[in-house]
């Protein structure tokens, strides 16, 4: 084996190792005490969020999709959405959600305009995320925050921002996907890798357009944190929004580091170092994201197997009814 494929295949490890060490560290029993306390009024209004969370979840993308001619009803594209997510729950940085460019193929999209359609809403999500990061960051905690941490968020940002607007336009990414076409994709793939190419550029949506999504997806991130927010609530968290949310960004930024699943683990240990600022105590937080992982996670999981499940049944029965035939 390669060293290469050996550190891919260690990097998730790191992860999930903190998420276990702090498990133990804490200690399972005080955490199963915490959540047994829960208040449920705060965790009802988080549920709630949930809902409204999961519905505009789908429509950035959505929209996305019907923008390019991709003839999805919303029903469909709220399946989708939920078990594209569990494959993102399992996977590092949540890579799995690409799955859905395979189902938008049934809708009259093709894997370029599938694939086009995911990256917009990756590169918006991410961009996004940023912004808040930067805004909330720089009115509210400037002052305690190091300049070398403004340097790295402003630079990966302007740096993601550069390279999303040389491939939104065609013409600018031709010659860099030229280069990569001749040296790097074998022969059988070429032709498939053309019409990927072209197919990727068509009914593309426009800058003004997009610029709409990307207030949904500033929107979605902010009910994110919301429902995060009346979790902790009816954990006892007692702070005000603003300082939680920024500490909720920070921690999702640190989540994206490929070197765990869905986030876990890094984004509990930064989360344990933050809100300990402000005096929360360390069972409490790992509390907090044991319980939105229950929540957003792991319940919205069970459902999408439900659905792939289903699926596989509805195909099973039909190749039944025709092999009867």
């Amino acid at each position: 084996m390669k060293f290469g494929q050996i550190v891919r295949r260690l990097l998730p490890i790191i992860g999930i190792s903190i998420f276990i060490y702090l498990l133990i560290k804490l200690n399972i029993i005080n955490i199963l005490k915490e959540i047994e306390k829960v208040n449920w009024y705060y965790l009802s209004i988080a549920l709630i969020f949930i809902f409204i969370f999961f519905i505009t979840q789908t429509l950035k993308w959505f929209v996305i999709a019907r923008k390019q001619k991709i003839e999805i009803p919303f029903k469909d594209a709220f399946k989708i959405n939920l078990i594209s997510n569990f494959y993102g729950f399992v996977t590092p940085s949540k890579i799995g959600s690409i799955m859905r460019i395979d189902y938008l193929k049934k809708y009259k999209g093709d894997t370029g305009k599938g694939l086009s359609n995911f990256v917009i809403d990756k590169v918006l999500d991410l961009s996004s995320l940023f912004i808040l990061a930067i805004g909330f960051g720089i009115i509210f905690y400037a002052n305690l925050i190091s300049t070398a941490y403004w340097l790295l968020i402003f630079s990966i940002f302007a740096i993601m921002i550069t390279l999303s607007l040389i491939f939104y336009k065609k013409e600018l990414s031709r010659p860099l996907l030229k280069f990569i076409y001749r040296i790097f994709i074998p022969k059988k793939f070429k032709e498939k890798s053309r019409e990927i190419f072209y197919s990727f550029y068509q009914d593309m949506p426009s800058l003004g357009f997009l610029l709409l999504v990307f207030v949904l997806n500033l929107i979605n991130w902010v009910l994110d944190y919301l429902l995060i927010y009346y979790v902790g609530l009816s954990l006892g968290i007692s702070m005000k929004f603003i300082p939680f949310l920024v500490i909720m960004i920070i921690s999702t930024l640190v989540a994206q580091i490929p070197i765990t699943i869905n986030g876990l683990g890094t984004r509990e240990l930064t989360q344990i170092s933050l809100f300990g600022l402000f005096g929360v105590e360390a069972v409490k937080v790992f509390s907090m994201s044991l319980l939105n992982i229950f929540l957003t996670g792991i319940i919205p999981s069970l459902v999408a197997i439900l659905f792939l499940f289903r699926k596989k049944g509805t195909k099973v029965h039909h190749s039944n009814r025709e092999n009867s035939i």
